[in-house]
């Protein structure tokens, strides 16, 4: 790590050299990090927020199960809403087959005329 700080400090020295020995002035700083900015916006509209806004469906799409709905869940299973507590889902998997998993594993809904 010493190795890395000494390198920035003589590189620095060697720019103000080249300067004349003057400091940068805050356009100079400001077009250095222009590129910095423009790839976290990038990153942002790219990345950041589509993921919010998934998460955000997700969470509404879990507040609003009630029984009857089709599901499937993070392991694949497709199932039959039967109840729906705080924080759990018993689905019905088959006849007389009923599984109660954590209400965040449901992943999707399907639509209601979607065969098994």
């Amino acid at each position: 790590m010493h190795y890395l700080s000494t390198f920035i400090a003589d590189a620095y020295a060697a720019s103000l050299a080249l300067q004349g020995g003057t400091y940068p002035g805050l356009d100079e700083i400001i077009w250095a990090l222009l590129p910095f900015i423009l790839i976290f916006v990038v990153f942002y509209f790219l990345l950041i927020r589509p993921q919010q806004q998934k998460a955000k469906q997700h969470k509404y799409m879990l507040a609003n199960l009630k029984r009857g709905d089709k599901v499937i869940t993070t392991g694949g299973i497709y199932g039959l809403v039967e109840s729906v507590g705080n924080k759990s889902v018993t689905l019905k998997v088959s006849e007389n087959i009923k599984v109660k998993f954590g209400k965040s594993y449901i992943t999707n809904l399907r639509h209601p005329t979607d065969e098994d």
